[in-house]
């Protein structure tokens, strides 16, 4: 299982409908370089031998410069390219199923939105980390199901893994959520949504060092 300590701090979501393919790999250097721990790539637009592509630029990349990397939804692509892992939604593979292809090492995060009770059955079938929200309103996913900071406050004293938070979050609100148990806060157009993305990373991890 993976030191939990490494499941903190920013956790920077890079969506490929905010980050054109000419910018995918200096887009996440450059949220690296301003502190982001782990990287997510999100693609729900490419062809399987493009995402195959990107997937193996970013996991070498991420191993270059010591960060975790995280595939989204998809547990085959986070095997072949030998990513740290990846993170379900409700519509993709099971726990179980993805620990079974993925093996005891691999890091394996769950979407539980409001839902206390899906984070603690994630969190007994091996999970390692579990993530709320949305916090606040969201371009990325604006009928997201709302979460609250008591849900997060409640989640972190029941819960033995990290919490991540998502959803809507900025420089300026992001420290209500840290206060109230965040772990890491998840962030895509914050960070890769901004002309100087490693400045907006910066902002973010400071929110850690206060």
């Amino acid at each position: 299982m993976v030191n939990p300590s490494r499941l903190a701090g920013l956790y920077a979501i890079a969506d490929t409908q905010y980050l054109d393919d000419a910018r995918l790999i200096e887009a996440v250097t450059q949220a690296i370089a301003g502190g982001a721990r782990i990287i997510q790539y999100r693609d729900k637009k490419h062809t399987a031998e493009k995402r195959m592509q990107q997937t193996k630029e970013l996991a070498a990349l991420c191993r270059q410069q010591g960060a975790l990397f995280i595939v989204n939804d998809d547990v085959m692509l986070a095997k072949e390219t030998q990513a740290d892992g990846a993170h379900l939604g409700r519509e993709d593979a099971a726990l179980t199923q993805a620990r079974e292809q993925l093996g005891p090492r691999a890091i394996i995060g769950v979407s539980c939105y409001n839902e206390l009770a899906r984070a603690e059955a994630a969190e007994k079938q091996g999970a390692d980390y579990v993530a709320f929200g949305r916090f606040f309103p969201s371009r990325t996913k604006p009928q997201a199901v709302p979460a609250s900071l008591d849900r997060l406050r409640e989640a972190k004293k029941k819960l033995h893994i990290p919490v991540v938070a998502i959803g809507g979050i900025t420089p300026e609100n992001g420290a209500a959520l840290i206060a109230a148990g965040a772990d890491a806060l998840a962030v895509i157009e914050g960070v890769f949504g901004q002309a100087d993305i490693r400045g907006a990373a910066q902002r973010y991890v400071r929110l850690f060092n206060t």
